[in-house]
């Protein structure tokens, strides 16, 4: 009797339940995960729209003769492309890509499209592991090529992109490089830049936080792929019923508390710096002149998905090229008829390093007052510490590692890329790729 009359009772509380449920996610939008977050430049966005347009010409079969061009073309120069490798080329091991050498902006960009899905490329449903993988099979490949156009031009960035899961494998190729800058002519680490547009979650919130002056990530208004913590592989497995398949997601993560997150080292995250593009606002029909947010957050980091009609079209990167473009051109605009002097705009960019430098250094304390797993702060050439002999102990954990490396006996121009990342990261009992504990606290 007591079973039955507790019915009614536990009716009313999951009707409770699922009434907040439904409040709390019909009045989230996207504008509220950037609420609080400061406005994007033009000098800093510049690059995004470009890129884009880079990573859509991955897609074309000749570049001279393109198909499928944006207005305005893609702003390649056919004589400067260095290498072009389709899916085929890389026999299933990573997506197709372009390495273009870009004069006119002094850059070398390493431009990577969305993957095409492969049973081996998902190493037991864990997409980083295989992201990991395929930033090692590029670097193998082209290793002696990226070392010897950073060698040949040594006032020249370099520059990893992607779209989607080739995001991820951009943010995996700069983290491994920043780990090894000697297989790359001892590059400096400010000359390594990654672009994540539509990014992937494919790194622990602590390396999201530490790499947010190397790693900056794009995200269009209610893009879908950055929000939800589910694996790619069952996203793209279940396109056909994708809308199903976040509101579950949504469900569940409003019923995990942010701190309990937090404190998950399994849980992964958009890497680096964040960009929020955003052209709508809720209650509202039709899109706004686009506004780009930007900052480098602990917590409200795209952690609730936005059950909106556009969270799939707004992960397209043609959409994403054309609205980066129209905010790109409204900031110029702006700055156009402020009339700002280059004198002031030189200052002005050195205002912005300054105080990128101090909104990293704030995250990377907010991460260990979180008590996030593994926080922890890089030496202040970075931007991030005062002591002296922080850089030491840095450099000498490195000396030490570079020697391990080649103590074998073989030359380690030999050794391969995968082989330097197995002696980066441990495996976990669930497969995880965990930065070993060596390396955390040598930094």
């Amino acid at each position: 009797m007591s079973i039955i009359c507790g019915l009614p009772l536990l009716e009313c509380i999951y009707c409770l339940a699922c009434a907040r449920w439904a409040w709390n996610r019909c009045l989230h939008t996207a504008g509220h995960d950037s609420v609080t977050w400061g406005l994007a430049t033009a000098e800093e966005f510049e690059p995004v729209p470009r890129l884009c347009r880079y990573i859509l010409a991955v897609y074309e079969d000749n570049i001279r003769h393109p198909l499928w061009e944006p207005p305005g073309g893609y702003g390649i120069n056919p004589d400067w492309l260095i290498l072009r490798k389709t899916y085929e080329d890389t026999r299933g091991q990573a997506p197709s890509y372009i390495l273009y050498l870009d004069h006119e902006h002094a850059d070398i960009v390493l431009a990577i499209r969305d993957n095409q899905l492969g049973k081996r490329k998902f190493d037991g449903g864990y997409v980083h592991n295989g992201l990991l993988k395929a930033a090692g099979w590029v670097l193998d490949a082209e290793c002696e090529v990226l070392k010897e156009l950073v060698e040949e031009h040594p006032n020249y960035t370099l520059t990893f992109a992607g779209h989607s899961l080739g995001s991820g494998v951009a943010a995996m190729l700069a983290l491994v490089v920043v780990q090894h800058q000697d297989k790359l002519g001892n590059i400096d680490r400010s000359r390594i830049r990654c672009y994540a547009i539509a990014p992937a979650r494919c790194m622990s919130l602590n390396l999201a936080v530490r790499y947010a002056d190397v790693i900056n990530s794009v995200v269009l208004q209610d893009d879908f792929l950055p929000r939800t913590a589910t694996p790619l592989e069952d996203i793209f497995k279940s396109l056909f019923c994708l809308p199903c398949l976040l509101c579950l997601r949504c469900m569940k993560d409003t019923c995990i508390p942010e701190e309990k997150m937090f404190k998950d080292p399994r849980r992964l995250y958009a890497p680096g710096r964040l960009y929020h593009i955003v052209e709508r606002k809720p209650f509202r029909c039709g899109r706004f002149p686009p506004v780009v947010k930007t900052a480098v957050p602990v917590d409200g980091r795209f952690e609730h998905i936005v059950l909106s009609c556009n969270a799939t079209s707004d992960h397209a990167i043609i959409w994403i090229e054309r609205e980066s473009q129209k905010a790109m051109d409204l900031m110029l605009e702006k700055d156009w008829i402020m009339e700002i002097p280059a004198k002031q705009r030189m200052e002005r960019q050195e205002t912005l390093t300054k105080e990128h430098k101090q909104e990293y250094k704030a995250a990377l304390q907010r991460a260990v007052s979180l008590s996030v797993p593994h926080a922890y702060s890089p030496p202040s050439e970075y931007g991030t510490f005062d002591e002296s002999e922080d850089v030491e102990k840095y450099n000498s954990c490195k000396l030490s590692s570079e020697s391990s490396v080649g103590s074998s006996g073989k030359s380690k121009s030999k050794v391969s890329w995968n082989e330097l990342i197995e002696r980066l990261f441990d495996r976990d009992e669930s497969g995880h790729m965990v930065l070993k504990k060596s390396h955390r606290d040598d930094w």
